[in-house]
């Protein structure tokens, strides 16, 4: 069956950006790149693609999509897929208050191939906002993966938490002696000095996923 102009876009964009990334893109993400604003009328067109039997379609995840023409014989769609909890929001630049508001993030997810990540055990997303770490190749609206743990190596990207002003960082960690360098990923931003008894590890960044404009 032949496809209408939009719907040839929305399967190139999707084959795509699935070559690049690893895995298929959000609706949202897809409205975006064929520039259609309504999610509704998105989701129209990958019915279409379906019916057409162009993709597959979990409906139960974010990134629920696979194209037909990459199926693997007796392999389900959604069976690869991982979820990992986005628990809100990180700043990459002068600490904020923290933490973000979880009830606002609660259910989301960040949805990734199986292979990507193999090992999910204490692996929380965060949404970074700012660009303090953009040397570092982690831009303002990026999600970075963190695995929870408590302490960290000197040059590690960590998540740091100053318990006195109840503030938090994206940062890389260096300890000095008894204190603590939370050092930006920018030329034009100056590192942060605290006690190191002032700083607590909330994990340490395995992975970045860019968020395609």
């Amino acid at each position: 069956m032949s496809l209408s102009t939009r719907q040839q876009k929305i399967l190139d964009f999707i084959r795509r950006f699935s070559r690049e990334h690893g895995f298929p893109p959000t609706i949202r993400e897809i409205g975006e790149q064929v520039g259609i604003s309504s999610t509704s009328v998105v989701s129209y067109n990958l019915n279409a693609l379906e019916k057409k039997n162009r993709i597959e379609r979990d409906r139960s995840v974010s990134r629920g999509l696979r194209l037909v023409e990459d199926r693997e014989p007796g392999r389900a769609i959604g069976v690869d897929l991982i979820r990992v909890p986005l628990m809100g929001r990180i700043v990459a630049g002068e600490p904020i208050p923290a933490p973000d508001d979880p009830a606002a993030y609660a259910g989301e997810t960040v949805d990734l191939a199986l292979d990507m990540l193999p090992d999910t055990e204490d692996v929380y997303a965060l949404q970074v906002q700012g660009d303090s770490m953009i040397d570092a190749l982690v831009n303002s609206g990026d999600i970075v993966l963190l695995k929870y743990q408590q302490e960290a190596r000197n040059g590690d990207m960590v998540a740091a938490f100053l318990r006195d002003q109840h503030e938090t960082t994206l940062k890389h960690f260096y300890l000095e002696g008894s204190r603590v360098r939370l050092q930006p990923a920018n030329p034009t931003m100056d590192p942060i000095f605290e006690p190191a008894s002032n700083v607590e590890i909330q994990g340490r960044v395995i992975m970045v996923l860019r968020r395609m404009n």
